[in-house]
């Protein structure tokens, strides 16, 4: 998975969570959930959206990795491309 499907697929996920956002408006190095306003309830939902869309284990100790758009599409490319 390229790194632009990948960012496409969080895009349409975060706008599943927060509806009144723009996810596209995010600075590749701004927290996500400061930026959109997300609560911790919904950046869980997030983080299980993408587990379960990806079908890749993204374990507790790693959501510090996935706080900004850039380490997230990152991290998730690993993942996802070995």
């Amino acid at each position: 998975m390229t790194e632009e499907e990948i960012k496409k697929t969080v895009f349409q996920l975060l706008q599943r969570i927060a509806p009144e956002t723009d996810p596209a408006s995010l600075m590749p190095e701004e927290n996500i959930r400061e930026a959109l306003n997300i609560d911790s309830y919904d950046a869980l939902q997030f983080i299980v959206s993408i587990s379960e869309k990806l079908n890749v284990d993204i374990p507790e100790e790693d959501y510090g990795k996935t706080s900004n758009l850039k380490s997230l599409i990152a991290y998730l490319g690993k993942k996802l491309n070995g």
